[in-house]
């Protein structure tokens, strides 16, 4: 993606299901959940680069031993900084105890971050500063074992007012107005509520405070804890925790908005944002791992017990295409494959902005995300090439001569790396000129490879702002002189704000929303703005099942083509002399290509969840007021 977007954050949790002296014996350590932390996290690095979290729970300690660890950072490298310290401090002990380095017990008595519970989590920041505080896991403390609470999660709620509201009819008092916060607190509500009614009744039961503490433990319901904290959450989410005692749980929303897999064996239960990533940990096959459906949470207890619960009714399946299009790891089979099938439906819109001419043509893409939809595109357009040529031998097959046979199928397709993200820059001189500048030199260029009559096909996955593209990409490429630069996206026009998580909070950022009001202008439909205006305040204390997306009507007058052609002129600086084309998948072919995954609000206003609707309309006043504040 050439515009910087934020996006996405990472959850991994492994659960030992063995005491820690079997790992030591099969696998030579008893470190071996920390490691495999570490390669968890790592290999979800492309989720969360603002900030990374560890925290490991011990089972089965004994009063006035340290049982829960938290490490967090946000650090140019955080998972490296996190692992760095766990690492060091490890290796301190061992030193200062020479007794602690074969003995198995020890180790997990003095020394932190050896356990059986392991939560992991890399963040992105969608808004707010980048503080420590913001870092997950966030830790709930307290005295009661059972009500330690560790949180972590993938996650935006569109209600995060209202949650708040719930709390404080709680009688409680939040520290802060975030979603996480809030989320966290929601659950430790319950949580409390159900540890107070299980000691009442294991006291009528005749059981000592000493004898009821591991008995709650067995008998909370995780599951009713979280049916009851979740019932009113807005938003997209995959939620992860863990209990002081040891039960953990990660629970994923019923639109199956964001992403959660999960692995079982008799060694192991570990969960993870991405496929790929539990594959290549633990050398799994594709269908070793299995997708946690929408609703439902992995709920393991102290016990060992793993169970998948329904929590929540499931809705309609909308899970992000953003995942396949451009977030997650392409490693993953069905991805790998989603991805060149975006780039092979684009072809024959290329063909036509090409006129069918694949001879001066240069194909290529915008490093480096989009290199797998460039594979796609490129095998449909050597399809294409190969039919001209059998096109060519049958029209002068009476003609043909061994020299001109050999011109023909010598013609090859033209694949070239023509842009290269050189450095990643430090934007050091504020002045807009300056920075311009300096933007524009982002890329650098291979030269000598694209002649005067050629046309320079680029590939990217998305164009969200087109920020980099306008003042970087196209002066960049135009310095080649091709005839023709075609820009072709592999994901449709971006409309509509999201709210799940996504960095893609106002109307006026997004290249299509202004591109559509420039249409507006044009066609004298301007009015068209203040009527969407009134009837977004009309809704505003309606409640939510009840608010419609009008910003919609702002769309309506124009076709795709309309709107793509009008991004292109102002994607061209008046600067650049190559004519520029802007191409967009349509939203018809991105089903096609990621069937599983049919998220597109951000492209079609159709929002899983009500919240959406309300979001969506707040942003549209927010741009029609002037207003910089976020829509959520």
């Amino acid at each position: 993606m050439s515009d910087a977007l934020k996006h996405e954050c990472g959850i991994a949790m492994v659960r030992l299901l063995k005491p820690l002296e079997f790992y030591k014996e099969k696998y030579g350590t008893a470190f071996y959940g920390v490691n495999k932390m570490y390669l968890l996290m790592e290999k979800q690095h492309n989720r969360g680069q603002d900030g990374a979290g560890f925290a490991s729970i011990k089972l089965n300690t004994q009063p006035g031993d340290r049982y829960i660890s938290r490490l967090r950072s946000n650090g140019a490298q955080p998972i490296q900084d996190i692992f760095n310290q766990i690492n060091e401090r490890i290796n301190h002990e061992i030193a200062e105890h020479p007794e602690y380095s074969d003995n198995v017990a020890l180790q997990k008595k003095h020394i932190p971050y050896i356990g059986e519970v392991f939560l992991g989590h890399v963040r992105y920041g969608t808004f707010g500063k980048n503080s420590i505080e913001s870092v997950h896991p966030f830790l709930r403390q307290n005295n009661w074992m059972h009500r330690n609470l560790i949180v972590a999660g993938n996650f935006n709620m569109t209600n995060s007012v209202q949650l708040f509201n719930n709390l404080v009819e709680l009688g409680q008092h939040p520290k802060e107005n975030t979603d996480t916060v809030t989320v966290m607190e929601k659950i430790g509500h319950f949580l409390d509520d159900a540890v107070n009614k299980l000691y009442k009744k294991l006291k009528k039961e005749g059981y000592t405070k000493v004898e009821a503490s591991p008995i709650i433990g067995e008998r909370l319901n995780v599951a009713k804890i979280l049916r009851k904290s979740a019932k009113n959450w807005d938003g997209g989410y995959a939620m992860a925790g863990l209990l002081g005692h040891g039960d953990s749980f990660v629970l994923r929303d019923p639109a199956g908005i964001r992403p959660a897999y999960y692995y079982q064996d008799d060694e192991v239960v570990v969960v993870a944002s991405e496929r790929p990533v539990i594959q290549t940990v633990f050398n799994l096959k594709f269908d070793d791992v299995k997708e946690l459906e929408p609703g439902h949470a992995i709920i393991t207890k102290k016990s060992g017990e793993v169970s998948i619960k329904q929590i929540l009714e499931p809705l309609e399946r909308k899970a992000c295409s953003f995942e396949r299009i451009y977030f997650s790891r392409g490693s993953d089979a069905e991805i790998y494959s989603e991805r060149k099938m975006l780039g092979r439906l684009l072809m024959p819109e290329v063909l036509k902005a090409i006129d069918h001419d694949t001879i001066h043509t240069v194909f290529s893409y915008i490093p480096n995300t989009a290199e797998t939809s460039f594979y796609g595109m490129v095998e449909a357009a050597q399809d294409e090439l190969n039919l001209q040529k059998n096109q060519s031998i049958l029209a002068e097959k009476d003609s043909l001569t061994d020299e001109r046979l050999k011109e023909i199928l010598g013609h090859r397709l033209r694949t070239e790396k023509i842009a290269i993200k050189d450095v990643k820059l430090r934007t050091f001189i504020t002045e807009d000129s300056s920075r311009d500048d300096l933007v524009a030199h982002v890329y650098d260029v291979t030269y000598g490879v694209v002649k005067p009559e050629d046309t320079l096909v680029i590939i990217d996955d998305s164009i969200v702002r087109g920020t980099t593209l306008r003042k970087s990409i196209i002066k960049m490429l135009d310095r080649l002189n091709p005839k023709k630069l075609v820009v072709v996206s592999s994901a449709p026009q971006i409309r509509y704000p999201d709210c799940y998580g996504i960095d893609m909070a106002r109307l006026e950022d997004l290249i299509a929303f202004r591109a559509t009001l420039e249409l507006l202008k044009d066609n004298n439909q301007y009015h068209i703005v203040d009527t969407v205006y009134k009837k977004c305040k009309e809704q505003v204390d309606l409640q939510d099942g009840e608010v419609q997306n009008f910003v919609k009507e702002i769309y309506e007058p124009f076709t795709d083509q309309q709107i793509s052609d009008k991004i292109s002129e102002l994607l061209s600086d008046p600067e650049v002399k190559t004519e520029v084309k802007i191409l967009y998948q349509t939203v018809d072919n991105l089903h096609k290509a990621c069937p599983k995954n049919l998220g597109d609000w951000y492209f079609t206003g159709d929002y899983p969840t009500f919240g959406g609707n309300r979001v969506v309309n707040r942003a549209f006043i927010n741009f029609y007021e002037g207003n910089k504040d976020r829509a959520y």
